[in-house]
């Protein structure tokens, strides 16, 4: 543990994790909370792709998302994920893989008010990730919820958050000649305390 200087010190990762992201909002250009979000579907094919991270809680990561989305499904079927944030102006990154639940209370209601009026009006119109005819349909139906909804609509149902309470989360560092730094956070559950250890680049 005493190797845990500087970038890596303190005893809390999620402490770690949102001063990194505060430095990275310093220096990147865009969307410095994006995380490549990772999941796999019933036959366990992987799937990939970019979302925005909105909150590091005191034991978890959140983003939101349509829950019927082929991500949301995923979630829904395996329960885990993983994902992966990569500052690369920083030359950091941070790895999480753990478990996975909904949040559609209180919380998700202020963050889906908090967005601007035409993205909660897309969250109600888009039937995110089927076939879709054309984009000229796709703004048909925005305009169609546009009347139906007006100027303040209610988060949609099958609208809201994902938390991932993590098993492991690991720092990451570019060192020269490649022989960069890697701490790994490991616990079998949220009750466990945290194993860190130093691991080979």
């Amino acid at each position: 543990m005493s190797e845990r200087t500087g970038l890596f010190a303190g005893d809390d990762p999620f402490e770690i994790a949102r001063n990194w992201l505060s430095e990275a909002e310093a220096t990147e250009i865009n969307d410095p909370n994006a995380i490549a979000l990772s999941t796999v579907d019933q036959d366990g094919l992987p799937n990939a792709r970019m979302v925005l991270l909105k909150d590091i809680e005191k034991d978890g990561f959140v983003f939101y998302t349509n829950y019927e989305s082929a991500k949301g499904q995923e979630l829904a079927h395996s329960g885990k994920a993983a994902f992966v944030m990569h500052w690369k102006s920083l030359r950091r990154q941070i790895r999480v893989r753990g478990d996975v639940s909904r949040e559609e209370g209180p919380q998700a209601d202020d963050y889906y008010r908090s967005r601007s009026l035409k993205s909660r009006l897309g969250a109600w119109a888009s039937r995110q990730s089927q076939p879709l005819s054309s984009r000229a349909a796709l703004m048909a139906e925005v305009a169609k919820v546009t009347a139906i909804k007006g100027p303040d609509p209610d988060r949609p149902p099958f609208w809201g958050g994902f938390r991932i309470v993590p098993r492991e989360i690991e720092f990451w560092a570019d060192g020269a000649f490649r022989l960069h730094d890697r701490f790994v956070w490991r616990r079998n559950s949220p009750e466990d305390q945290w194993n860190v250890e130093r691991l080979n680049p």
